[in-house]
């Protein structure tokens, strides 16, 4: 598999199958991944990795408690402007129509959201964690290194789902990872195999022409 193979099969999955693979495998990729950029090779990333009785226990304490905690950070922008709104609402649409769910069923909305803290039934959760006195370039770099992570794994037949619905429960997963004092969590991600009959895996989310935000100049 090349990389524009890669590219082009990764994925946001929101239902998996229940198998592990194997810790090598998990390790591997997270291992390779650190090939990511970081400015003044920082390597900025804190990862930790969860399956088995500690992601249980995990899932478990999300469920006791469905509204969350105070983030650590805002996902979005407050009023959030196009066309970043349009997009985001967009994508929620069609999210939702794979899987019946029309936009006056609150209820079926809140319930497929709480699936985030389920992992969407991935086998393995790996939560991505900075010191939180680095900036937003740092920040960045652990962008890079999630994104390698998710293209390593689809080279080896697995399938991921980034996601920052974990800065939620920041106080929880810093208890559950023994998290220094010092750092936060910046984002989580579900890793496993999809499940091929799911209908919510089908979506492919829409992406803008090439010209509405490149230019390319001075090419003869």
């Amino acid at each position: 598999m090349n990389v524009s193979d890669a590219v082009e099969r990764r994925v946001s999955i929101r239902a998996f199958k229940p198998e592990t693979p194997p810790e090598e495998t998990v390790r591997e990729i997270l291992q390779a991944a650190a090939r990511a950029p970081s400015g003044g090779n920082l390597q900025p990333w804190r990862v930790y990795g969860l399956a088995g009785a500690p992601l249980a226990e995990l899932k478990a304490q999300v469920a006791a408690n469905p509204f969350g905690e105070t983030p650590e950070y805002e996902v979005y922008p407050p009023n959030l402007w196009d066309p970043f709104r349009t997009r985001r609402f967009k994508n929620g649409e069609d999210l939702y129509a794979t899987i019946g769910i029309p936009r006056e069923d609150k209820p079926a909305r809140l319930r497929q959201l709480a699936k985030n803290g389920e992992l969407f039934g991935a086998p393995v959760g790996l939560f991505f964690c900075l010191d939180r006195k680095l900036g937003p370039p740092q920040w960045s770099d652990v962008g890079m290194y999630m994104q390698t992570v998710m293209l390593l794994a689809v080279e080896r037949g697995l399938d991921t789902c980034p996601q920052e619905y974990w800065a939620r429960y920041p106080q929880t997963l810093a208890r559950l990872l023994d998290l220094p004092d010092d750092h936060m969590v910046f984002s989580g991600m579900a890793l496993g195999w999809r499940d091929e009959t799911a209908p919510i895996n089908t979506l492919r989310s829409d992406r803008d022409p090439f010209e509405t935000w490149a230019e390319l100049r001075g090419f003869s």
